[in-house]
Parts: C-alpha cells; structure tokens; sequence
C-alpha cells in the first residue's frame, strides 16, 4: 500500500542540550533507518508549520502564542520544567512536527497515501492544553485529530498509543467527548503516573492497560488483543491515528518493559487490519519516544514496513 512519510530537517534544530535522552540523533537514526531499498516506495514529503489556528483547536491561544514566541539566543535551552527544554529552533520544529501529523491526515484523507508516518520531533503525547510536559510542546495527535474533524468532518477519530508512557496529554484533551477514543498501554508505575485502568472516559471512550515493569511481548499482545483492539473495533474509528513510541523495547534505557522488534511488527499489523475495517485502510502514525538509537531504528522500520504491506 502506499505510505507517505513525512518529516523536516527543522525538526533536527531543536536543540535540548547535552545529556538529554530527547536529541536530534534519534531523529537522524529513524530517517537513516528508512533509507535503505526496501523504502524506495515511501512517498516523501515535507512537513509544513502548523498553523496558529490548528494549535488552537487543542491548546489554549494564548499557550500557542506563547511557545511559537520562545526563540532563545544561541546558546543554553530555556527550561519550562524539569524535563522540557525550547532551544532557538525548538518552535518551528514543534510547529513542524504537529503539521506534519496534519499534512499525515490530508494525505490519507485525500487518497494520495493509504498511512502516514511523521518522522517528527519533539514528540507530543505528554503536552497537555496549557502546559508543556515530558519532552513535550505540542500535543501531535491530538492536533491531527482535531485536523480531521475540521478540515475533514471525521466524526469519530481514535488515537492509540503503545508508546511505554502514558499520553496523560492526550488523554485529558480527548476523555469528555465520546467521540474521541483514547487506548494506550505503558508501564505503571512509571513517569507521568496516569493512565489508570479505572479510567473510562465520557462514554467508554478511554481504554487503558497499565503493565508492569519487566512485562515483555506475552502480556503486551495480551493487553492489546483481549482489550484494546475489541474496544477499538466497538468504537468504529472514521480514522485512526498511532502515537508510535518505541521505548517499551528491552533495550530502552528510560523504562522497564521488555518488548522485541517483531511486537512493533505485530501491533501494527493488528492496526493496519483495524483500519482496514472501518477506515478505508487510512492510518496516520507519528513518532513518540523511543531513546536506545538502535532499538528505536530497528523499531521505526518494521513499523513503517508493516504500514507499507511489506
């Protein structure tokens, strides 16, 4: 099928200083990753700046207004909390990476690509309406759905999301309207210490399957096959968007779930085939976490290679 990947070299300019997990080289190690001959098909685009306008649909105006205007001199990064760092490109490359997630919409939605992949940094799924968080400026996912439903009139969009943290960000924007759908499974205890099983949303509309440290593939299929695909399928998505985070993987310095390479094939094969059902096969996918640079390329590319039906 045809995949777009979409993705910016803006995006490589956020600079979060030495010493943090969030750098430009997992970027670089996903893109090289996805040039090899096998992704010669990839119809490759450039992420555009999001507009002031789509940012608002999920995060306040003046929060908006408020990030795109931090543009330090060269030099240290300003830190906005104790993990969440803007350098002089870190606004364009957040601008850039939620309009590439919206750029992954349109490109589904007018039949140019069957999925999409955004190669994009800083990822988004911690950023909640007023407050950056987790490495975390813009909320991606949210923003492209909130696209769909605008440009498109996507009704029902799910976002799901097997990064190993919970995307308390997109959560919170996504549980008072029934029809948003939020699923994510992540290692509990762990960073941000949301994600509770007991948490359902307006109308069921928020699934959540917490694991516990040193979980590996077993409990994982077995969280997603048994709970969060069966929600996924009564819920019937106009579209489907991925939070793609590769740090459940065992190598994954930051967290504790022992995932291999083939359970990123297995997941999105399993959500290929739900967007085959109620989708039209349409399926956006954007990066998220992932911080052992070997682990998140291998990772990333049989991703994008089960996108591609390959």
């Amino acid at each position: 099928m045809t995949t777009a990947l979409i993705t910016h070299p803006a995006c490589l300019e956020h600079d979060t200083g030495p010493y943090h997990p969030e750098t430009s080289e997992r970027l670089r190690a996903v893109l090289a990753a996805l040039e090899t001959p096998e992704f010669s098909g990839l119809l490759r685009e450039l992420a555009p700046i999001a507009t002031v306008e789509q940012l608002s649909r999920v995060h306040s105006r003046a929060y908006v207004e408020g990030i795109l205007s931090i543009h330090p001199d060269l030099g240290e990064p300003v830190q906005l909390d104790g993990d969440t760092v803007m350098s002089n490109g870190s606004a364009e490359a957040a601008a850039r990476a939620a309009g590439a997630a919206c750029m992954a919409v349109d490109a589904v939605m007018e039949g140019w690509a069957r999925t999409a992949f955004a190669a994009v940094r800083p990822p988004g799924h911690h950023a909640e309406p007023n407050r950056p968080m987790g490495f975390c400026l813009f909320n991606n996912v949210a923003v492209a759905a909130l696209h769909a439903r605008a440009r498109w009139g996507v009704q029902r969009v799910a976002v799901v999301d097997f990064d190993v943290h919970h995307g308390n960000g997109t959560q919170a924007m996504f549980a008072a309207d029934p029809n948003l759908f939020y699923a994510s499974s992540h290692q509990s205890p762990s960073f941000p210490g949301t994600g509770l099983a007991t948490d359902r949303g307006v109308a069921n509309n928020i699934v959540n399957v917490p694991l516990h440290p040193r979980d590996g593939s077993a409990a994982f299929r077995t969280a997603w096959a048994d709970i969060v695909l069966p929600a996924l399928d009564r819920f019937a998505p106009g579209l489907l968007i991925v939070s793609a985070g590769f740090d459940a993987h065992a190598a994954d310095p930051l967290a504790q779930l022992r995932l291999e390479t083939p359970d990123f094939t297995w997941i999105t094969e399993q959500l290929v085939a739900v967007a085959d059902r109620h989708c039209g096969g349409r399926l956006v996918s954007v990066l998220e976490g992932g911080y052992d640079l070997d682990a998140l390329a291998a990772s990333a590319a049989v991703h994008v290679r089960a996108l591609m039906g390959i």
